[in-house]
């Protein structure tokens, strides 16, 4: 039912389309302009909030959803208890399944690996350029 794209380095048009594919509703597509690594994204908020029993969360990447495995965690348990389901377009995951979920998890830890790793590299860098 609905889909939520955020800001991201690619066009947002592109996001947009890519749900519009995925089958979700041009009105049900909500988009949120704070960093995946906010917890707080109001836009977000209020769709968990509007999805019922049997609905689909879509996001066109898991790392547009969350950054860290705690929030994606916190975040993923409350609306699978729900009913409500989760489809990331881009890596094909699908909480529906077994495998799904399996993944889901699995990258969520390699995506709050990466999101460190660039936080780091840029520490790093900017260190480098004061001295």
């Amino acid at each position: 039912m609905t889909g939520v794209a955020s800001r991201v380095c690619r066009r947002r048009e592109d996001q947009i389309d890519a749900l519009l594919w995925a089958g979700v509703d041009r009105d049900h597509i909500h988009v949120d302009t704070a960093s995946g690594a906010k917890a707080f994204r109001p836009k977000l908020d209020l769709v968990t909030q509007l999805l019922l029993e049997g609905d689909t969360l879509k996001v066109t990447r898991l790392d547009r959803l969350s950054r860290s495995v705690l929030h994606l965690v916190t975040l993923g348990a409350e609306p699978r208890e729900r009913g409500i389901g989760l489809h990331v377009i881009e890596q094909g995951i699908d909480t529906s399944t077994m495998e799904g979920r399996a993944m889901l998890g699995t990258l969520s830890v390699l995506a709050e690996f990466q999101r460190e790793l660039l936080v780091a590299n840029t520490n790093d860098g900017l260190a480098s350029a004061r001295a």
